[in-house]
């Protein structure tokens, strides 16, 4: 058996649909980007049948990124493994994703087919994709809740059919640790031609025991774990990358020193790109990247660290990519070592985009009197994401306060013409939003609003992640500055700006 752990990344299939967490095509090439410095084996880019902008992105996907396997997915239907392919033919590592259920409440609902049907469309689904190429997977879906003899003899026969990967998912989050440890086991002991196959696990996180269930499939010899960047997905989410990977790398005496392939230092990084794209919030209390993964308030563990930081720390923060928020840069630093401190952070800024973050560095030095390294990665990624916008902010000015009716004018910029509209609302806030719809045209419906401080103090950058709702269409908006009005209004004019490329 291989001691390599293969890391098969579907923030881009699984994770993209969780409510809200829609990307257009350049922010899934940036996350593939991400991915790729992170050392992911295989990406999942999509399901390339499912919209002309999902195929569009994987195809975009599998000519830019080298490096990762790129797979896309499909049902056992001929038009779905076609558009597969078509997506990730492009890539020098093509895999077509074939996945059809096998429980007993999918085939009597959802299929309404009987298993003999259910094994022929299996086998001749991946006989198809097999013409296209070498590298299939196929996933009996609901795999935990299948009769475990009708599911051996499905892994059989598509492994027979052609099939190098099986992935044994928990659909819905049902299993309990040692019950999926046993079903792969027993999978290894009663497929004859499980060797010809590597095995793979695919967890949700319904019962909380998504990374548990991958943890224990390892154990009896799974080699491929599919995941997601700080565990988004549908309903509760999948197995989370980040903690698959620093359980496995910290617990080499349990599972027994197996090779991943991941650069843990880019950990933070991928995490904290996803989280800003996708405009879900860490929980301070996250696993491995969360803000308080690394802090110590009790004065016994304080105590603790200072003397020798093993007594309460099993992984270092650098480790997995946290720089800390250390005092880095003042308003008289300079562009030499803004640009030093960006590439000790990960950052590779083209010189167009290294000119622009400096700028805003500066901007941001003259309203703070420290600049930590937080911040700086706040301004860097605004810059690193930027694109031409139809509409830009050119000024607001609000009148606020307990005895008046708050109003705003904003000032929006439109293809060289500035526009300006006054609006009361609710408040501040409120009220500059609606005379952005005013001048925009645009009526959306505010359907999330969080506001975080990027490091603390009170000259702290604000930062604003929120979600448009356009008739059932969710775009997501970010803005930071020291202001936390200005945050607002940045992020709603993102958001907005997204709305219209679509």
């Amino acid at each position: 058996m291989s001691d390599k752990i293969i890391i098969f990344d579907t923030t881009l299939r699984d994770g993209e649909q969780a409510p809200g967490a829609s990307l257009n095509q350049r922010e899934k090439l940036e996350v593939a980007s991400a991915l790729t410095h992170l050392g992911v084996d295989i990406i999942e880019a999509g399901f390339p049948i499912s919209s002309k902008g999902d195929f569009e992105a994987v195809k975009a996907i599998a000519k830019s990124i080298k490096g990762p396997v790129i797979c896309g997915l499909a049902r056992a239907i001929k038009k779905d493994i076609d558009a597969a392919y078509q997506a990730v033919k492009f890539s020098k590592g093509p895999r077509i994703h074939v996945f059809l259920a096998t429980s007993k409440i999918h085939m009597k609902y959802k299929l309404k087919k009987a298993e003999d049907e259910i094994l022929r469309l299996a086998v001749e689904a991946v006989k198809y994709a097999k013409k296209y190429c070498s590298n299939i997977e196929f996933s009996p879906e609901d795999a935990s809740r299948s009769e475990r003899e009708f599911l051996f003899k499905v892994v059989e026969a598509v492994i027979n059919a052609g099939a190098t990967t099986v992935n044994i998912p928990d659909t819905v989050g049902y299993a309990e640790p040692e019950e999926f440890g046993s079903l792969i086991k027993a999978i290894k002991e009663n497929v004859p031609n499980i060797h010809k196959a590597i095995i793979s696990v695919h967890c949700h996180n319904d019962l909380g025991l998504a990374v548990a269930n991958s943890l224990e499939a390892v154990k009896n010899g799974a080699r491929q774990v599919e995941c997601t960047i700080n565990g988004i997905g549908e309903r509760a989410g999948n197995a989370s990358l980040e903690e698959i990977v620093m359980a496995l790398d910290t617990r080499g005496d349990i599972f027994g020193n197996l090779k991943i392939d991941i650069k843990k230092n880019q950990i933070y990084k991928a995490s904290r790109l996803v989280s800003k794209l996708t405009g879900f919030v860490i929980a301070p209390n996250k696993a491995i990247v969360g803000t308080n993964a690394f802090r110590h308030e009790a004065g016994i563990h304080q105590d603790g660290i200072l003397k020798e930081r093993s007594t309460y720390e099993i992984i270092k923060p650098q480790d997995v990519g946290f720089y800390g928020v250390g005092l880095v840069l003042g308003k008289h630093s300079g562009r030499h070592a803004f640009s030093e401190r960006l590439k000790q952070l990960g950052f590779h800024l083209t010189a167009q985009q290294l000119n622009k973050a400096f700028v805003r560095f500066k901007q941001l030095a003259d309203k703070k009197k420290n600049i930590f390294d937080d911040d700086l990665m706040a301004i860097v990624e605004d810059e690193i994401r930027a694109i031409k916008p139809l509409w830009q902010l050119d000024s607001f000015v609000v009148n606020s306060g307990t005895q008046i009716t708050p109003t705003a004018t904003v000032r929006l910029k439109k293809k060289g013409k500035i526009l300006a509209v006054s609006s009361a609302g609710d408040g501040p806030v409120d009220a500059c939003f609606k005379a952005i719809d005013k001048i925009t045209n645009i009526k959306v419906k505010l359907q999330d609003y969080r506001l975080e401080a990027v490091t603390s103090g009170k000259d702290a950058l604000g930062e604003v992640n929120l979600k448009l709702d356009l008739k059932g269409k969710i775009a997501s908006g970010r803005g930071s500055s020291t202001d936390i009005i200005e945050s607002s209004v940045r992020a709603y004019i993102d958001a907005i700006n997204k709305i219209e490329s679509k």
